[in-house]
């Protein structure tokens, strides 16, 4: 900030102006166009939601707006549907949220026992036990999808929550990321609460849960997400109607309609349960946002 004398003796302070580099204007701009690119088809099937059916199969999807938005969201969240007319979008959202939920509740409980022993136990193989772990992730849902699929079958889980989760569950992810947060934890932490008298339960569940929960956060978010989108699984293992999730549905509604000739297809509520369907994920990722950005990089210290 420079100073400036005029003749009648009084200084004026002048703050100089900020230069807008180049670099900047360029990274704004790709990051405009880049949520431009993501937010504009939303935008287009939110408010395609308010034609008609007849409309939307006739023109696509639309920007424009008309009067059957309230309805078609209506429609999609308490008319029946399907085969039997008896599901309904309220019922697949309950079903994506326990699907979601038990799904990340699930893997994270499982990933911070497994972490817990690999870190502080003396076990003679812990560090080859945890490759053993890591080398299930080239092994996803779907190329052990036929023998997943089989034991379910087997064990009469099929069309249940539980045939659902579990299978999603065996994965090394959220093993590796706990136990990289449990390494960067000092070892005099450790120390001392081995000489105040804590056991290895006291101390996994009074100390290292609390330190945890930013990186909870972190791995409960990507969890949610990846079990709230899956379809491959949720399609091979519910054939009741009563089972199906949103994004299982959702698919499954339109092509019934579209096969029984009845009708024209729904498209107007499929659009609608869509757009419920990006809400719970979305409220999860900004009501966890800083959580998540400050788990992930506590795993690198």
């Amino acid at each position: 900030m420079a100073d400036l004398t005029h003749s009648d003796g009084a200084v004026h302070h002048v703050v100089p102006r900020r230069r807008i580099r180049l670099s900047q204007v360029v990274d704004h701009l790709i990051l405009i166009l880049g949520s431009l690119f993501m937010i504009i088809p939303v935008i287009y099937i939110l408010l395609s939601t308010s034609f008609s059916d007849p409309d939307i199969m006739r023109n696509g999807l639309q920007l424009g707006f008309e009067g059957h938005m309230l309805e078609n969201f209506k429609g999609a969240m308490f008319d029946t549907a399907g085969f039997s007319e008896t599901i309904t979008g309220t019922r697949m959202l309950i079903n994506s949220m326990i699907l979601g939920l038990g799904f990340a509740i699930g893997k994270i409980v499982i990933s911070m026992m497994a972490a817990y022993a690999i870190v502080y136990f003396r076990l003679r193989f812990a560090t080859f036990a945890f490759w053993i772990i890591f080398t299930t992730l080239l092994l996803p849902l779907e190329v052990r999808i036929l023998p997943s699929y089989e034991a379910i079958q087997r064990l009469g889980l099929a069309n249940t929550y539980t045939g659902l989760i579990v299978p999603l569950i065996a994965s090394a992810t959220g093993t590796f990321f706990f136990r990289q947060f449990f390494r960067s934890i000092p070892e005099e932490l450790v120390e001392a609460a081995r000489i105040d008298g804590a056991g290895p339960v006291k101390f996994f569940i009074d100390i290292l849960v609390p330190l945890s929960r930013t990186m909870i956060a972190a791995i409960f978010i990507i969890m949610f997400v990846y079990g709230w989108n899956q379809y491959l699984w949720p399609t091979l293992i519910t054939t009741d109607e009563s089972m199906f999730t949103l994004v299982r549905g959702i698919k499954q509604i339109v092509q019934e309609l579209s096969q029984s000739g009845a009708k024209i297809p729904e498209f107007g509520k499929a659009l609608a349960l869509v757009i419920i369907a990006m809400v719970p994920p979305v409220l999860i990722v900004i009501f966890f946002q800083s959580w998540f950005v400050k788990g992930l990089t506590e795993s690198d210290k």
